[in-house]
């Protein structure tokens, strides 16, 4: 049997009190007269003999009362059955300090809590025992410490942006005990057991030699207004025109007794501001229109006044002019309307217009080159075009119809494995949408379930080999590509299977034609606008005039100098800022041979989402001799239960001690003597 306040036993020397009592009470008699003296032997040996069977009964009533009253207080449980070989088991601390853990409960946040909590455990250990702290951003030590220093180690945390998962601490503790080969360890979880943390419990293999203590510190209620995400209307900034920004807020929880205040500032200063009216809606768009001049990079940053949750109150975007998205259109014939038009409706691309016949040798300066109606493509147009790609360069195909297609495989065999094979002159809608595709991925925040994908009135049939890479961005029913891409060198050939004008099909009037047109162009330059998610891998394209090793592109920003993950792609590198930059943020992307970029880091909205499990069936789900279960007492003390702990047996005691009050009560009735 252990206690959980082994300091109230102390008062067991009360159990001397009514021992004195009795000691007193028993030299004391008492004369009775009888007017007959003949029974009064038999008399006195009874009357002694009944006295002291009742004292003894009396005096043992009231030290069991008092014994079983310091029990009740002192809390005794039974440990499991493998508590006792932990006794001197590696302790190691979790403490959540995810966002989530900014809720509030009165003056204190849950994090202040929990640490208050930690604190008075490692204080209340027993002199030598080792600890060891992890939160979400770092280990205070993989070492184990003394209480002193990781008492130290606990005050010093503070909310971090790195989201919590019990699989991770689980796997960290395993980490510790491989420096500890015949340890076993005592894992102390304090967290708001968040339902994205904590979605079902780890593997076994991750539970040997750990025995799990969850202590749940969660708030009341949570109510949350926060910014889900963010984008410009166009693809590029606008100089010195109106911009639009829309903007999405959701609500999570009970929806706020007043309308928040959404506000932007670009560059410091207050542009545009939006009172965000929920009513019965848990979620809104709205849009924002901001004007800025000047050239450079212009930081955007949104802000709501929620008062509950601060940490998803801030979305950031890095935007710059870009005049210098440069797009050459070979044709084959007139220019084509649809393109031009979907060029020239922002100030951020140049567009210019040769003939197919006049291909310059260096296409360098061109972000984007794009083939329209061509029906003859021969051996050296094919190799200058394969230099481009070479080199990194995008190039876009809308072939023209011809029944000599060997005069486009001519082309297109310089360029790659690729081949037309003939020619579907049926009507067909593409019915296949890539949404792995970069083009698709950035276009899209969440692809519609009723999209319409364009039509072809005919279509081309095309082959391609292994090494051409081929990537079906539209298909058609059957799997053949209605817009695919090719990745044969460097940079990227996309080629749709009809040609870009209303005869052909719908596609230069669809949804999809000028969207994709800006993102294909966007991929060989860097890009011009940067929204990232902290902790995501999704990359950042950075273009660079001459790729090699010593081209390693840094992330500075709030202090620090960090180098992200990069891998070559094109004339340029994909670098994952979001998979090292943990903290929200401005940051500049910097290294030799490149103009700095500027990219907005946005917290994980996985915090956002205040959805936490309910313990009562945690518990239920998730037990086991090596599971045990917690709560937070007034002041921060933790009182236990689960398997082993969980019965009550100070309340046993307590209704024992009343027994032996009432067993008291009536042997002081029985008892015709004058006891104190």
């Amino acid at each position: 049997m252990s206690f959980l306040y082994p300091l109230f036993l102390a008062a067991g020397v009360s159990l001397a009190i009514p021992v004195i009592i009795h000691l007193f009470n028993l030299r004391k008699y008492k004369t009775v007269l009888f007017p007959h003296t003949r029974f009064l032997k038999n008399i006195q040996l009874n009357s002694r003999k009944q006295s002291q069977v009742r004292y003894k009964a009396l005096l043992a009533a009231r030290l069991l009362f008092l014994a079983l009253l310091v029990l009740a207080f002192a809390q005794p449980f039974f440990p499991s059955a493998d508590r006792g070989a932990s006794r001197n088991a590696l302790r190691i601390i979790y403490l959540d300090n995810s966002y989530s853990m900014s809720a509030r409960k009165g003056a204190r946040n849950m994090l202040d809590i929990a640490k208050e909590a930690a604190v008075k455990q490692v204080q209340k250990a027993t002199p030598g025992t080792r600890f060891v702290l992890l939160t979400n951003d770092k280990p205070a030590s993989f070492h184990p410490e003394q209480a002193e220093k990781v008492v130290a180690a606990i005050q010093e945390v503070e909310l971090s942006a790195v989201h919590g998962n019990i699989s991770k601490v689980f796997a960290a503790a395993q980490g510790v005990l491989q420096g500890e080969p015949d340890a076993s360890a005592d894992l102390y979880y304090y967290s708001d057991f968040q339902q994205s943390g904590f979605p079902a419990p780890p593997q076994k293999s991750l539970q040997e030699r750990i025995t799990f203590y969850g202590i749940p510190v969660q708030p009341e209620e949570v109510a949350n207004v926060y910014i889900d995400t963010a984008f410009l209307a166009s693809p590029v900034l606008q100089a010195d025109r109106s911009n639009s920004l829309v903007v999405r807020s959701h609500v999570a929880g009970k929806l706020p007794d007043e309308s928040p205040v959404l506000n932007l500032t670009v560059n410091g200063q207050v542009k545009s501001a939006a009172s965000l009216d929920f009513s019965d809606a848990k979620e809104r768009t709205d849009t924002l229109t901001f004007q800025s001049s000047g050239t450079g990079w212009q930081e955007l940053l949104l802000t709501l006044n929620d008062v509950a949750m601060r940490f998803d109150d801030t979305f950031r975007i890095a935007a710059r002019y870009a005049p210098n998205l440069s797009v050459l259109v070979l044709n084959e014939g007139p220019a084509n309307p649809y393109i031009q038009a979907a060029f020239r409706a922002y100030n951020g691309f140049r567009l210019n217009q040769a003939d197919i016949s006049a291909i310059p040798a260096d296409m360098k300066q061109y972000n984007l080159v794009i083939l329209n109606g061509v029906t003859r493509l021969g051996e050296q147009q094919g190799k200058l075009l394969y230099e481009a790609l070479d080199a990194g360069q995008t190039i876009c195909m809308f072939p023209g119809r011809t029944a000599n297609i060997e005069q486009l495989n001519e082309g297109l065999r310089q360029m790659g494995d690729i081949r037309i094979e003939s020619i579907d002159t049926a009507v067909q809608a593409a019915s296949q949408l890539q949404q792995g595709s970069p083009i698709v991925r950035d276009l899209f925040e969440k692809i519609p379930d009723n999209v319409q994908l364009p039509v072809a009135n005919w279509h081309y049939v095309l082959s391609a080999g292994l090494s051409s890479n081929r990537q079906s961005i539209l298909a058609f029913r059957n799997g053949d590509p209605f817009l695919a891409k090719y990745s044969p060198s460097r940079g990227q050939l996309y080629i749709c299977a009809t040609s870009a004008d209303l005869q052909s099909g719908n596609f230069p009037g669809s949804y999809f034609f000028t969207p994709f047109l800006y993102l294909m162009a966007a991929q060989t330059g860097s890009g011009s606008v940067f929204a990232v998610t902290a902790g995501s891998p999704s990359p950042v394209y950075v273009a660079l005039a001459n790729v090699t090793e010593r081209n390693t592109v840094h992330a500075l920003g709030g202090g620090t100098d960090v180098i992200p993950p990069q891998r070559q792609s094109g004339a340029g590198l994909e670098v994952m800022l979001g998979s090292v930059v943990q903290q929200p943020g401005f940051y500049t992307l910097a290294a030799p041979g490149m103009d700095s970029l500027h990219a907005g880091v946005n917290q994980d909205k996985l915090e956002s989402l205040p959805e936490l499990r309910d313990i009562s069936a945690l518990q239920k789900e998730w037990k086991g001799e090596n599971v045990q279960w917690m709560s937070l007492a007034e002041g921060g003390n933790t009182t236990a239960s689960g398997p082993g702990l969980n019965f009550p047996l100070w309340k046993v005691c307590v209704i024992l001690a009343l027994v032996m009050l009432a067993l008291e009560t009536w042997l002081l009735t029985r008892t015709k003597v004058a006891v104190a």
